[in-house]
């Protein structure tokens, strides 16, 4: 089914004006719940409570108002509200193209597509093509509901993409994040992690892999419920306590290849066989450079046995 557009609008940079139509790129697939009275199963209605006058409000008698101190506050009408909209320009202006590898996903709030509107498909798609060459991203700013958003476009399939981004100040440090002390790894250990991340990867993102199991549980329950049967519950997994990182790294192998017994073997002799080489020969040597005043006099019935090793075997 064609999409439908939700607006329109002119994207404008320069001189050049290319009118586009503004549509959904994604909505939320989620359970919604309602509130309702243990003994009848009515709905529930919320109301507004006035704890000053004791008293219930009705709509037409609320104002907004600012906390400018603690419970204090300025109240804001809605003429005053309106008075304080940025000025509504109707045009989405692209004020500066930024190399693509620069943009931190972290600022995309929500995303929209694009397409061209009657008359801007030539010059709709000399923007794409041109953005896609140069490995370009336009940051622009767009009126939408009486402030100005701050929206990046990028080229996406055959069209482009628009982002509504978060300002500066909205999106915080990660600076102010622990993240713990710095650790030094066994060569061992991080051939362990690097054959585990092998195992688990795939040669691309595919979300149509995925799908959101509580959405599927609910409404299966619900169906249940309805046609007056029990509802299943599937048994829940005890957790596995494991706090060795190395541990952990062999059981992850084990579960997500057959053959972990195998890697974890193979894994096990590299990181411990140079540690279990040198301190064996650093004993021998220092045993048999030893003086014979310092080993102690050899008793008559001490016998000379031969070792079971030939020389340099591990």
């Amino acid at each position: 089914m064609t999409a439908r557009p939700t607006s329109s609008t002119t994207i404008s940079f320069g001189l050049v004006s290319i009118p586009i139509k503004i549509y959904t790129a994604t909505s939320a697939q989620d359970v919604h719940f309602n509130q309702l009275h243990a003994k009848c199963g009515g709905r529930l209605k919320q109301k507004l409570f006035c704890p000053i006058d004791n008293e219930y409000v009705e709509r037409a008698d609320i104002v907004k108002g600012y906390e400018v101190a603690k419970n204090q506050y300025v109240q804001f009408s809605e003429e005053d509200l309106r008075a304080l909209d940025a000025e509504r320009f109707p045009t989405l202006d692209l004020v500066e193209f930024v190399p693509e590898s620069t943009v931190d996903f972290i600022y995309i709030e929500k995303s929209q597509y694009l397409g061209p509107d009657k008359g801007g498909d030539k010059a709709f798609t000399l923007l794409v093509k041109a953005m896609r060459r140069m490995e370009r991203i336009a940051v622009g700013r767009y009126w939408s509901r009486g402030k100005v958003q701050l929206v990046l476009l990028r080229p996406y399939k055959k069209g482009l993409i628009l982002h509504q981004v978060y300002y500066a100040n909205e999106v915080r440090s990660y600076d102010d994040v622990d993240i713990g002390s710095d650790y030094a790894f066994s060569s061992g250990e991080e051939d362990l992690a690097a054959r585990l991340i092998e195992q688990l990867s795939q040669p691309a993102f595919a979300p149509e892999r995925f799908h959101d199991e509580y959405v599927e549980r609910v409404t299966k329950a619900a169906d249940e419920k309805a046609a007056g049967q029990q509802i299943t519950v599937a048994p829940e997994q005890p957790t596995a306590q494991i706090i060795d990182l190395f541990e952990a790294l062999k059981q992850s192998l084990r579960g997500a290849d057959p053959k972990g017994a195998a890697s974890e073997k193979r894994a096990k002799t590299a990181a411990h066989s140079a540690k279990a080489q040198e301190p064996a020969a650093s004993a021998k040597t220092t045993s048999e450079s030893l003086p014979r005043a310092i080993k102690g006099p050899r008793k008559a019935s001490d016998k000379v046995r031969p070792s079971k090793r030939k020389l340099g075997s591990a």
